[in-house]
């Protein structure tokens, strides 16, 4: 059995001509970090990093400009097809009953002279309905202004006691629907009577000095 020589520590075998340092301090791991990556590498990183953030952002901003001027087209569109519907639909409306103009004058005609009566009342009330469902009004009266977007004057008079060009005979009611009108009112007019209104006028001051006189 081998003993131990007191005082004395065993060295690692060393090669020859080296000394027992130089195989510590190979032994030794390296204090300057051997195989890390160095500062300047990590500082490109970041910035490569910060570059690709960058531009996913703009890109991101891009997409969400380009989404919301297909959701504003889409909008407009559906709006567009809308209002195109509504009036083909007035078109469509205002073609049929401009088909059955001629059975309500016989209606009306019927109504005037006594003869809407029976089974003929019946089936012209019925569709008079119909027809007011579907949007139709009536109009035309005797004594309102004379309008010509939607009055047709066919016979014209004079009259002293008008001030200005008024429906004094329906010959024809006039319909439409909503704002639109399908046929003019045919209307006789009345206009005043030249120099009605220089008579009155001056029948008007005469009055008037009268009565300042009286008054004086």
């Amino acid at each position: 059995m081998t003993e131990e020589t007191p005082g004395f520590e065993e060295k690692p075998d060393v090669p020859s001509g080296a000394t027992p340092d130089d195989a510590e301090s190979k032994a030794a791991p390296s204090s300057n970090g051997e195989g890390a990556a160095p500062a300047g590498d990590a500082t490109a990183q970041i910035a490569g990093l910060t570059a690709q953030l960058d531009q996913s952002r703009k890109a991101l901003e891009e997409r969400t400009t380009d989404l919301q001027r297909l959701q504003a087209e889409f909008q407009n569109y559906r709006r567009r097809v809308e209002r195109d519907r509504i009036t083909v639909k007035e078109i469509a409306v205002a073609n049929l009953l401009t088909e059955l103009l001629p059975v309500l004058d016989d209606i009306g005609r019927a109504r005037d002279h006594g003869e809407f009566v029976g089974g003929f009342k019946s089936v012209g009330e019925s569709l008079e309905t119909v027809a007011a469902k579907m949007g139709l009004q009536q109009f035309g009266k005797e004594g309102e202004p004379f309008d010509p977007t939607i009055h047709e004057a066919l016979m014209h008079s004079y009259a002293p006691d008008v001030t200005e060009t008024t429906c004094v005979a329906i010959l024809q009611p006039g319909y439409r629907i909503g704002e639109r009108t399908i046929r003019p009112a045919r209307v006789a007019v009345a206009e005043p009577q030249p120099g009605a209104q220089t008579v009155k006028a001056e029948d008007a001051e005469t009055e008037e000095k009268d009565n300042s006189s009286e008054e004086g």
